[in-house]
């Protein structure tokens, strides 16, 4: 085998009883039930008198969660496919799934955690993906919750084997169910997709039992490519995940490669499965508000002070790092600014804006507050570089010195500056810089292929299905035409650049433009074209400056970006930033016009979305010669 893999799921068995209205009381160790561990036809149980967890042996899968009555997995399922560790690794040619277990003790509140090892010299191996998985009863769940405003009663796993499928695999359309509240609508597991930073808490309820099933993370530390990683949640099954690292919405650059011998340890979790209950009588999404609050106390508690491994520090073994971020931009202001809100983060040592496709290490990040004061807690030591990128300021920015923290250290940086791509003063722009394409003209799904859930929702408009399509329907013949001073980006920029179909499954490239006026051409230096995308999908963007049959582009991306995010109804993927020449020659007194080519078609999933463009005129020479700034 090329790579072995030790994995400790760790149950700890709480103190905490639960009333039928759905309340928690609490009870002290004394008055606990006392923790049992017994063999029961071939299998391994662990009862607290609350909650009785079986385990397979000597696979160590999960084979049932009893809670409050009812059996929480899904029976009809073998028992490797109910609660399980999915591990995907491949080699040339091959593609396996491990799992392994080692188990200690458990509760109402599960926690489980995994340390994934490999040793020097192993062979060469790729991990696309680590995850949790539990498959719940199909006929007791039936209700899910994601937040406040995306929570419904779902299609059964039966629902879905009988519906048509869609032109995207994992998609499919409701034509002939006899549920009357699901017939003409469209599901899609990546329609439930979340960014880390958002994805705390989710799961199911079991209406007619009064239980629910919750998956809670406190922590984003463990999981691959920072906060605004999108991975899966909660689907139809139903099914309940916990993502550690994948390749959803980012495609192979996220890939978890391991090459010439290196050693590797980390540990994933713990998380933890919550499990509540009330009176059937009452109202079941009083399960999702207790849950948010029991997701409140975990995130609180973090790091967990129970597991007992060298391999998990415990708060008083971890650092903390804080300091103030602040902008200077001196085509804004001479003097430095405030980078409020900023995501502020700590990764692996890497180039700049590296930390979006790290997946190996450890990552932790915040947001700083108005004034751009940040504090990061509860690191684990290591070295790591600094990164950062500030919503309404274009590219990334990284701390100059890699820094090396050690057990229990304070390190107060004080004040560093980002210094914001920036060639000359903004004669025009198109959007806002903050890595997503939410601002832009997001269209109505088509009434056959909609999910009721997010219809009068605009911001999760993007979430339809079928929405690529829509951009033919638009613009049948010809393509986008945005005219600076004139167009307005909420509802003439289509939110992604994408194919058109003329019919007989074949699609062509499009071309967009954007029309601007420049009283006269500034010959004294070269102008600058900053463009940002939110998204590449096996696309390649190129840009033409007043000649749209110049057979060699003046700028092209070549082919980037593997995410995905058009197909499954994301508003961003991974963030591209390319800053382009454009030589005062290229430009003329009054109209211009720049065309921006999207030239792969074989697909209709092919495609980017933009998030911002800034057209920049040649440096000031006033500028140049400031070389300082005041405080």
């Amino acid at each position: 085998m090329a790579m072995v893999a030790w994995l400790i799921i760790i149950f700890v068995f709480s103190t905490a009883a639960y009333s039928s209205s759905g309340e928690v009381s609490s009870m002290n160790s004394c008055s606990s039930p006392a923790v049992r561990l017994y063999w029961k036809k071939h299998r391994m149980v662990l009862d607290n008198g609350i909650v009785q967890v079986t385990l397979s042996c000597p696979a160590g899968n999960i084979f049932a969660i009893a809670y409050n009555g009812i059996d929480a997995l899904e029976f009809h399922n073998g028992e490797t496919n109910r609660g399980y560790w999915d591990i995907v690794w491949n080699k040339p040619g091959t593609r396996v799934a491990y799992d392994k277990y080692i188990l200690r003790r458990g509760s109402p509140r599960i926690y489980v955690y995994s340390i994934l090892e490999r040793l020097q010299g192993w062979p060469d191996v790729d991990i696309d993906q680590i995850r949790l998985v539990f498959k719940l009863q199909t006929q007791k769940f039936n209700i899910m919750a994601l937040s406040d405003d995306r929570q419904r009663r779902m299609p059964s796993a039966k629902d879905r084997s009988k519906a048509k499928k869609l032109a995207y695999p994992e998609a499919v359309l409701f034509t002939n169910s006899t549920n009357h509240h699901i017939k003409g609508e469209v599901d899609d597991k990546y329609q439930y997709s979340n960014e880390n930073k958002e994805n705390r808490v989710h799961g199911w309820i079991s209406e007619n039992s009064g239980v629910g099933f919750w998956m809670i993370t406190p922590s984003d530390e463990f999981r691959a490519g920072g906060p605004t990683k999108q991975e899966l949640t909660s689907h139809v099954g139903p099914t309940t995940l916990s993502m550690f690292t994948g390749t959803h919405y980012a495609g192979k650059d996220l890939d978890t490669k391991y090459r010439n011998g290196e050693a590797w340890k980390k540990v994933f979790g713990p998380v933890c499965v919550y499990l509540n209950s009330i009176s059937p009588q009452d109202d079941p999404f009083l399960l999702w508000e207790d849950a948010k609050e029991q997701m409140l106390i975990e995130v609180e508690s973090w790091p967990y002070n129970f597991p007992q491994s060298e391999d998990f520090p415990y708060s008083d073994q971890r650092a903390t790092i804080s300091g103030q971020l602040l902008i200077h931009d001196r085509y804004i202001n001479e003097r430095l600014m405030w980078a409020g809100f900023a995501y502020v983060g700590l990764a692996d040592p890497g180039e700049v804006g590296s930390w979006q496709t790290q997946s190996k290490g450890y990552q932790f990040w915040t947001k700083t507050n108005k004034e751009g004061y940040f504090i990061i807690e509860n690191v684990r030591s290591g070295n790591y570089s600094l990164y950062a990128w500030v919503p309404g300021f274009i590219g990334d920015w990284k701390y100059n010195h890699d820094l090396l923290l050690q057990p229990g250290q304070e390190m107060e940086l004080g004040v560093v500056v980002y210094e914001p791509p920036r060639n000359g003063p903004t004669l025009w722009e198109i959007g806002i810089p903050d890595r997503t394409a939410a601002e832009f003209f997001v269209p109505d799904p088509y009434p056959t292929l909609s999910n009721n859930l997010y219809l009068n929702q605009p911001t999760h408009k993007f979430r339809q299905y079928g929405l690529w399509e829509r951009y033919t329907d638009l613009y049948p013949t010809h393509d986008l035409i945005y005219t600076i001073g004139i167009s307005n980006y909420t509802q003439d920029w289509f939110f992604a650049q994408v194919p058109r179909n003329i019919g007989n499954k074949t699609y062509e490239a499009t071309t967009w433009q954007i029309k601007f006026e420049l009283e006269n051409v500034d010959k004294s230096g070269d102008y600058t074209l900053q463009v940002a995308l939110a998204s590449a999908a096996g696309s390649e963007l190129q840009v033409r400056f007043n000649d749209r049959n110049k057979r060699r582009a003046h700028y092209t991306t070549r082919l980037i970006g593997r995410d995905n995010a058009i197909a499954r109804h994301g508003i961003h993927g991974l963030y591209w930033f390319y800053s382009i020449n454009v030589p005062n020659r290229l430009l003329k007194k009054g109209k211009n016009t720049i065309y921006l080519t999207q030239t792969r078609s074989d697909s209709p999933f092919r495609g980017i979305m933009y998030d911002y463009i800034r057209f920049e005129g040649p440096p000031l020479t006033s500028l140049l010669s400031a070389n300082s700034y005041h405080l």
